[in-house]
Order: C-alpha cells, then sequence, then structure tokens
C-alpha cells in the first residue's frame, strides 16, 4: 500500500512538471517569435501590436491590448507584456501560472544589400 501511494505521488508531480514545462517552453517559444516581429517584421508600433496578437493566435497564449507595452526610441524597441495561463496542475486543480517578458531589441538599419560590381582589368 505504501508503494500504491508513492507511486501516486510521483505521479502527481510529474504530471504537474509535464504540464507547467509544456506551457513554460511554449512562453519561450511565444516570446522569441515576438523578439523577432519586433526586430524584423514590425515597421511602427501598431503593426507589432498586430503581429503580437497574431502570435498569441498561433500559440494560444491569453493576451490582451492592454496587457502590452510597446516603445520605441530610435531604433530601440521596448516590448513588455504579460498574461496569465490557467494550467491543470493536479486533477481538477487549476491554477492561473503568470508568464510575462520585457524585450529590448535594436532594430537593423535599412541600408539595400548590393553585391559589388566585378573588377574589369
Amino acid at each position: 500500500m505504501k508503494l500504491l501511494f508513492k507511486v501516486a505521488i510521483a505521479a502527481l508531480i510529474a504530471n504537474a512538471l509535464f504540464r507547467v514545462g509544456t506551457e513554460y517552453v511554449t512562453y519561450i517559444k511565444f516570446r522569441d517569435a515576438i523578439r523577432d516581429a519586433a526586430m524584423f517584421k514590425a515597421k511602427n508600433d501598431a503593426e507589432l501590436e498586430v503581429e503580437i496578437m497574431a502570435l498569441a493566435n498561433d500559440y494560444d497564449v491569453p493576451v490582451e491590448s492592454a496587457d502590452l507595452t510597446i516603445h520605441r526610441e530610435a531604433r530601440h524597441v521596448f516590448v513588455d507584456g504579460r498574461y496569465r495561463k490557467p494550467i491543470e496542475i493536479a486533477p481538477r486543480v487549476v491554477y492561473p501560472w503568470p508568464f510575462s517578458w520585457s524585450i529590448d531589441v535594436m532594430t537593423p538599419t535599412t541600408v539595400p544589400m548590393v553585391p559589388p560590381k566585378p573588377r574589369i582589368p
């Protein structure tokens, strides 16, 4: 009976770790996608917000527009945000797990890449 109890506790802990771990991996991927969007895809704050909301939909992340803060200084982009994702850490035990991020990126300059002309001797 003790062994069965220990196995049940181990299974509950493993289940909770798996569920939280998968959501954390999704959070990391979502945060990296936001960093890429801020660095390369969006030209202004409105485009970046639309891109973040589309990414939130793709990654199944419950982000609201009110939870985002976007700020620019020349080529420097700051994106702060947060959300709470309900995670079932045990059967019928749901915890609203908080996730937040603060992204600080420099956008590349828009210098056209023109190949050099070949030299004719």
